[in-house]
């Protein structure tokens, strides 16, 4: 489901140069050319070894919105010429597009969207494509580092306040995607359906201050009091160890759990943990949160962490905000078509893509080439064609995977990853990919 907002119609997030294109096809009488387009990416942000596709479900509610009603030509009118904005009145997307499904791995020169339709058409879906792809994916993939850091341990992402707000439900919908299990976002709940999740800041436990000096005990007895004993108390407002006291001296030893937000995080978590032990809390959980990322989620594998609350990091996509992907012409009427500017090369003709994969479920390599070429040898590997129907003649297709589903498929493929490729430092992709 897309947030419905102020954008009702997503056909001016985009590029201006696309409609000068547009401008320029109509005038030379070429916008009715049959041309196919391919997202790619050349290469992985530095030292990743996999990524995953995230956001197509989004593109495609985008795509359905992508309409020029009155507003939306009251604006491209103010530089277009009367004959394209009446063409424009009129657009729809009536093409096709295939795609690697939601939740998928990708590597340097996945195919993981082929957009096929006049020239006109297709054009114009560049920005939109490119900024939902581009951003989701991003964040997928670091959200995707982060949970097998976490190794099983449950995550929400909090990082709402570090974002664009139009970004955070998207980032947070990613991220669920990838395996989080939680979000603070509450147009994330609303909007995708993610769970929820969130107790109380430092604020609420400062204004139960008063000029006798600070109240914890009644900050934490007021949040039980409303919320149950269920609920996770923040203790290092003031002193850790006395902030874990008063919180079972006020909630008993049933408390949900504790969470710590700054400090060295091992360190204090095996203080709580020995310290709510001793206080006979033995089931409330540790959650840490600040300025987490997949390292640092790492290094506290073997601490007594139970939770991990992730911001920043996350939805900064971890040092990538962007994925790096490219909308390219790759056929113009059947003849393929190639760009060779230096470093920023293209490969021409629609292609098609398939993994290999030993009969335990490791894959080996991604072969990609032409789509109506010859399946090679697979020298015994499984093989599994990796695109599939997404768009037919302007409609989505029926079938194409919920949230859940892709979820479920990110957790595959994270599993199906040679043992290298899970590795957090620096590397080679974790399969090769071969172009025929």
């Amino acid at each position: 489901m897309q947030i419905r907002d102020e954008f009702a119609s997503t056909a001016l997030l985009t590029d201006q140069y696309e409609l000068t294109m547009l401008a320029a096809a109509l005038a030379d009488g070429s916008t009715h050319r049959a041309c196919t387009f391919e997202v790619f990416a050349r290469r992985l942000p530095a030292g990743r070894r996999y990524g995953v596709v995230a956001g197509t479900g989004r593109l495609l509610d985008a795509l359905t919105d992508f309409r020029f009603g009155e507003p939306e030509l009251a604006v491209v009118a103010t530089f277009l010429d009367p004959a394209t904005v009446d063409w424009l009145r009129e657009y729809r997307f009536t093409g096709d597009i295939d795609g690697y499904a939601e939740g998928e791995l990708y590597f340097p020169g996945s195919p993981v969207l082929t957009v096929r339709g006049s020239f006109a058409e297709c054009v114009l879906l560049e920005t939109l494509v490119l900024s939902i792809l581009n951003h989701d994916t991003a964040i997928a993939s670091a959200a995707a580092r982060m949970v097998s850091a976490a190794a099983g341990r449950p995550m929400i992402e909090m990082g709402s306040r570090r974002t664009h707000e139009r970004a955070a439900p998207s980032s947070s919908r990613a991220a669920y995607l990838a395996g989080f299990d939680a979000t603070s976002n509450l147009e994330a709940v609303r909007s995708f359906g993610v769970p929820g999740a969130g107790t109380s800041a430092h604020a609420f436990t400062l204004l139960h201050s008063g000029a006798d000096g600070a109240h914890e005990a009644a900050a934490f007895r007021s949040q039980v009091d409303t919320l149950g004993i269920g609920t996770t108390l923040l203790v290092d407002t003031f002193d850790i160890t006395r902030g874990v006291a008063t919180a079972i001296e006020v909630a008993g030893p049933q408390l949900g759990g504790v969470r710590i937000d700054s400090g060295d995080l091992g360190v204090l978590a095996r203080q709580v943990r020995e310290q709510l032990d001793d206080l006979g809390a033995t089931g409330t959980r540790i959650v840490v949160s600040g300025d987490l990322d997949e390292y640092a989620i790492a290094a506290l594998r073997a601490e007594p962490v139970d939770v991990y609350g992730v911001g920043t990091s996350l939805v900064t996509g971890s040092g990538a905000p962007t994925a790096g992907m490219v909308y390219k012409l790759v056929e113009v009427e059947g003849i393929p078509v190639a760009k060779r500017s230096s470093h920023k090369q293209s490969r021409g003709g629609t292609k098609k893509a398939m993994r290999l994969a030993r009969a335990t479920g490791t894959i080996v390599e991604e072969i990609v080439g032409p789509a109506d070429g010859e399946t090679p040898s697979t020298n015994g590997f499984q093989v599994r064609e990796l695109q599939v129907p997404l768009v037919r003649k302007g409609a989505v297709v029926d079938g194409v995977a919920t949230l859940t589903q892709s979820r479920e498929l990110v957790a595959r493929g994270l599993v199906s990853l040679p043992w290298e490729g899970l590795k957090l430092s620096a590397g080679e992709p974790a399969i090769p990919t071969t172009m025929l």
